[in-house]
């Protein structure tokens, strides 16, 4: 009984690591082509003619699109290669590693201090910009020693634990995708909003 059940934990856990490295690869490659095709908006023009570059790369990628599509139909045991590709790249990208110790669940005072210092992060980050692109507070993070092995998803799931409103479109150099902004950073929390009604109520 004790190795049925180690056999379908471990079949479990493969599978959930599966899946989740599958959803990150997934959120990789759609946010990567989305932004790609979003540059190709180019701001010193106006009306349809703007819209010039994202239509021709749309075109770019459609076209191939169908040439996978034709190879794989003519090759189909092709995909078999594809399909361990995919498993591959899905098993190395679905790893968890060991959490840090302020990823640790925390009380409410912890938690107050983490948000204070990852807002005073976001904001320097930031500079006299209107937003910051996940990927960005990412790569800082790694550049100092820390978060190695995460991804956007990852951060993005620890910006909501911590109460930082995290939207997909904010666009910084004429790119959007993920990020945080800063009129977001400026409002207070909903936590001490939550705390400073039961005061104005009274004063009132």
């Amino acid at each position: 009984m004790k190795r049925r059940l180690a056999w379908w934990a471990a079949r479990s856990s493969v599978g959930d690591r599966i899946a989740r490295g599958s959803y990150t690869l997934w959120e990789r490659r759609t946010d990567a082509l989305t932004a790609w095709v979003r540059a190709g908006r180019r701001d010193d023009l106006d009306g349809w003619r703007a819209a010039l570059g994202p239509l021709a790369r749309l075109l770019i990628l459609g076209a191939l699109a169908y040439a996978a599509w034709a190879v794989l139909r003519a090759l189909p045991w092709l995909m078999w290669l594809l399909a361990g590709w995919w498993l591959r790249a899905a098993w190395k990208a679905g790893h968890t590693p060991a959490k840090d110790t302020d990823d640790t669940p925390a009380d409410g005072a912890s938690s107050a201090a983490d948000r204070e210092a990852l807002r005073g992060l976001l904001l320097e980050l930031m500079g006299e910009g209107s937003g910051v692109h996940l990927r960005t507070v990412l790569a800082h993070l790694q550049e100092h020693g820390q978060w190695e092995g995460r991804t956007v998803t990852d951060l993005r799931l620890r910006l909501a634990r911590l109460e930082v409103p995290v939207h997909r479109s904010v666009k910084v150099g004429r790119v959007p995708t993920w990020g945080v902004r800063r009129r977001d950073l400026e409002a207070p929390s909903p936590a001490a909003a939550q705390e400073a009604s039961p005061a104005s109520s009274t004063a009132a």
